[in-house]
């Protein structure tokens, strides 16, 4: 019976005719776009970026445990040795085409080489965009060093360890 009066009266129709009727006279939160920035969480993953040392030299050590632990598969990496023995990569390539931002690469470098920055405009109009090599995100993380080594000190807390 007492829904057969709901059905008849139209009570959920009317319930939600009067919340939208009280919605339409509070303020509206609207964010102009790209003239205004919205709150960003200190923790957001964005764009990747490849950093260096402070004499200039890469960090990757090409371990590949970032490309071991990508559940997208979205990084190739090729290596070579160097004369004094070490190793360092000749080939890094992510496809932000098929990364899902996860972070397991950033959580997984030993030297906190590869990093996802704050960034989050940028675009690309094809597919051959959204493919970074090794010299541009070397490029990303070069430019937007200061930011990186702020954010992964902020960060350090969380993560366990204290070096930035």
């Amino acid at each position: 019976m007492n829904r057969f009066l709901k059905t008849w009266l139209l009570l959920e129709l009317l319930s939600g005719l009067k919340l939208t009727f009280l919605r339409m006279f509070k303020p509206r939160f609207t964010v102009l776009v790209p003239e205004e920035k919205t709150p960003q969480s200190p923790r957001f993953r964005g764009l990747h970026a490849l950093r260096r040392y402070p004499n200039g030299e890469e960090r990757c050590i090409a371990c590949k445990l970032c490309e071991a632990v990508c559940p997208a598969l979205a990084i190739t990496i090729d290596l070579a040795e160097r004369e004094d023995g070490s190793r360092r990569t000749t080939r890094y390539d992510l496809d932000l085409s098929k990364c899902m931002y996860c972070g397991l690469c950033m959580e997984s470098c030993p030297v906190d080489s590869i990093v996802l920055t704050r960034i989050y405009e940028y675009c690309g109009e094809k597919h051959s965009d959204l493919l970074l090599t090794k010299d541009i995100l070397l490029a990303v993380g070069d430019r937007y060093e200061a930011q990186i080594a702020k954010g992964l000190e902020e960060d350090a807390p969380y993560r366990g360890d204290t070096t930035p």
